[in-house]
């Protein structure tokens, strides 16, 4: 293994993560917005990630804030796609659709990823990325359809399908900002971002209402939200997307379902041989496009 092989491990590591905590975010997030709504469940979300993000960084990272202020129309593009665009509407979305379109219309993620990383940063995509991406999609179908042809051409697509449509474009177009370095440290960047999508969320409670949870079971899921899936992915995320082909980095959200289907044996809930199947899929499609090759040209998935 050469030394270049090696200094991308962590950012590889970091790829697997982010999923990992997104996939809890699914499961723990389906029962929290049982007793609250998508907007009231965003402002928790965003709110106690900027305080807990901004704490650790004046601690750790003391960071130049002359700088993070002239970063800040940069930083609210990014929280405007990243956090109220992909995080809200995907929860607007899973209110009014089922799991199966959802994981479905997600699964085009990698693909608008690749494609606008192509087209806006002049990223060449390698075979191995390109095959991988489609040996990736291929074992997603097959998760989500249950392996059965007709559960597959009968999705139909009604306005919660849209609305995650529309999530997982604003997360292909934050993942492509993210790529570009802007000087601000990850801890302090990350809760900037949730601090101002806190900020621009507050306005929208007066006409979409205040609905706090009101269990202390959902109570510990929102503080799950904030820690793992918020806090957790999009530093490991952001961390590794500058580090990793954007085309590449988009292939991992493929492990979302994967790891779904993991946290459901976990949970003691059974998991049929499509599921299983199609795991490993996307699992040796991931593989494919990210472990290094016998020779890598210029077009290879390590190309930046």
């Amino acid at each position: 293994m050469t030394a270049a092989d090696s200094s991308r491990w962590p950012a590889v590591l970091a790829l697997v993560g982010a999923p990992l905590f997104w996939a809890g975010h699914y499961v723990v997030a389906g029962a929290a917005i049982s007793e609250t709504d998508a907007w009231t469940l965003s402002v928790l979300r965003w709110g106690g990630a900027a305080v807990v993000l901004l704490v650790v960084a004046q601690l750790v990272e003391r960071p130049d804030w002359r700088l993070v202020l002239r970063r800040l129309p940069r930083l609210a593009v990014m929280g405007l796609f990243g956090m109220i665009g992909f995080g809200t509407l995907l929860y607007l979305g899973l209110e009014s659709t089922t799991a199966v379109n959802a994981s479905l219309v997600s699964g085009i993620g990698p693909v608008t990823i690749a494609a606008g990383a192509a087209l806006l940063l002049r990223e060449r995509l390698g075979w191995r990325v390109v095959l991988g991406l489609v040996v990736a999609l291929v074992g997603v179908l097959l998760v989500v359809s249950h392996g059965s042809l007709d559960t597959f051409l009968a999705l139909r697509f009604d306005t919660g399908d849209l609305w995650v449509i529309a999530a997982t474009v604003c997360w292909s177009v934050y993942t492509i900002l993210g790529r570009k370095p802007i000087g601000v440290p990850p801890l302090t960047s990350v809760g900037v971002q949730a601090a101002i999508v806190t900020i621009l969320l507050l306005p929208v409670l007066p006409f979409a209402g205040w609905h706090p949870p009101q269990s202390a079971a959902a109570w510990w899921g929102v503080a799950f939200i904030i820690l793992f899936p918020s806090v957790g992915s999009y530093l490991l995320w952001n961390y590794a997307v500058r580090r990793t082909p954007a085309a590449v980095a988009g292939l991992f959200l493929n492990l979302i379902p994967v790891f779904t289907v993991i946290l459901a044996l976990a949970l003691g809930q059974g998991v049929s041989w499509p599921q299983a199947l199609g795991g490993a899929i996307v699992l040796g499609g991931v593989l494919l496009a990210t472990l290094p090759g016998r020779a890598r040209g210029a077009a290879g998935p390590s190309t930046r």
